[in-house]
């Protein structure tokens, strides 16, 4: 019995570890995806910042980050914080074979799958405010964000606060990780305003073309291949057949709502603008993948693809409705996570019967409030404070001159390589 017990906690701890790999993996499906999306002149800038955000979301969710999403107690609203994770530490043999199976993976590789989460989050942002934003002030934003702001609307859910007593559901992060990423980036894209020519004076939307679209495109796959970490991951446990089985049909239903975000915002952008559009088809898959997210598990696979393929059509309203709004998001982040995330939260109690669509609405409610409330201060802070916007001449030669001092296309922007 015990050489079961350890081989069990050996096989589900070493899945969470590979699943958390995976998601870590999608930091660069964002990294190539908005590199993909903004125009040459800001692309070191925006590969900078999602390489800082992800060592700075690691080290601030080690620091507190986990000790405030899963502490030792609380009271639903507000945790107890438990800061000893940082010392190391993990569960002693004895006490897993004392479990009878109820431990049945390494506390570390929790805290690993739970980190690359985190830095999902804050990916999220950084499309949103790019080309315009100074990076010293975006990642001064990334320390709060990672620190405390998703890691207490995390305990709320997924640490056993108000929201997980009043019956929310949001198996891998629809509301959690992707509302709560755009309801940040809303915030500071508010404050912070549209690129220069974006909109004209008459009204007019501009369109802003990105520089490589086969960079976006790999960035979209890419992050297509983590998701199966990041929903099957979150089933927490593979050992046993009923556990193996979900998993599997985890991994079925996000390739399904992928492939029903592609496919209808493929159509929804040849009947609105008559011909198939590339951006709006990255964007589908993703839509697809963001909805299906808060529940992979309770549905068929054809629901699975139903649910994407409502995501793709939204994904595509929505972003040409911000347009319209005047709210500049380059990649269409805000949409993507937050427009479609709220869906994916609605759309879980038509699978899951044991889900409510009041409980849905409330827990859409509050992390949408914290996040936007607390991101909008932290955002006004750091703009009194240091400024959050580049001036008007490093936004026209672009912001990797001014905020890196190099260029990533130097050849193809009249510069030379040395010795030549």
């Amino acid at each position: 019995m015990d050489e079961i017990i350890q081989l069990a906690y050996a096989l589900d701890t070493f899945y969470f570890l590979m699943s958390g790999a995976l998601v870590m993996w999608m930091a660069a499906g964002f990294a190539m995806l908005e590199a993909g999306l903004v125009r040459g002149k800001n692309t070191v800038e925006i590969l900078t910042k999602n390489v800082a955000l992800f060592a700075i979301a690691c080290i601030m969710y080690l620091l507190v980050g986990y000790g405030i999403m899963y502490p030792a107690d609380g009271n639903g609203v507000i945790p107890y914080i438990d800061l000893s994770f940082m010392f190391g530490g993990d569960h002693a043999t004895a006490d897993v074979l004392a479990s009878k199976g109820e431990t049945y993976y390494s506390k570390m590789s929790d805290f690993f799958f739970q980190v690359v989460f985190v830095a999902t989050a804050m990916s999220i942002i950084s499309g949103a405010v790019a080309e315009r934003m100074k990076l010293w002030s975006f990642l001064a934003f990334a320390v709060v964000m990672t620190g405390l702001i998703y890691p207490l609307q995390g305990y709320w859910k997924w640490g056993g606060g108000f929201l997980d007593a009043a019956g929310f559901s949001d198996f891998a992060g629809s509301g959690v990780v992707h509302l709560c990423g755009a309801s940040a980036a809303l915030a500071g894209v508010l404050l912070l305003g549209a690129r220069k020519g974006k909109y004209g004076e008459d009204g007019s939307i501009r369109a802003i073309p990105g520089a490589n679209m086969p960079l976006a495109t790999l960035g979209t796959f890419i992050l297509w291949l983590g998701w199966f970490g990041f929903n099957g991951g979150s089933e927490l446990k593979l050992s046993n057949i009923e556990e193996a089985n979900a998993v599997a049909l985890i991994f079925v239903n996000t390739n399904a709502a992928a492939a029903g975000g592609v496919i209808a915002a493929l159509l929804a952008a040849r009947a609105i603008f008559g011909k198939a559009d590339l951006t709006m088809t990255l964007n589908g898959a993703l839509a697809g993948l963001v909805a299906i997210t808060a529940e992979p598990l309770a549905p068929s696979p054809i629901w699975a693809t139903i649910v994407g393929m409502i995501g793709g059509v939204i994904v595509v309203f929505a972003i040409l409705g911000l347009d319209k709004l005047k709210i500049d998001d380059p990649v269409g982040a805000i949409s993507v996570h937050g427009v479609v995330g709220t869906w994916g939260l609605l759309a879980v109690p038509l699978s899951n019967s044991e889900a409510t669509f009041g409980a849905q609405l409330l827990g859409l409610a509050v992390i949408f409030a914290w996040t936007f409330g607390a991101s909008f201060a932290t955002w006004f802070i750091i703009k009194k404070v240091f400024g959050i916007r580049v001036t008007k001449e490093e936004e026209y030669n672009g912001v990797d001159i001014s905020e890196c001092g190099i260029e990533a296309y130097p050849e193809f922007t009249g510069g030379r390589s040395p010795g030549m």
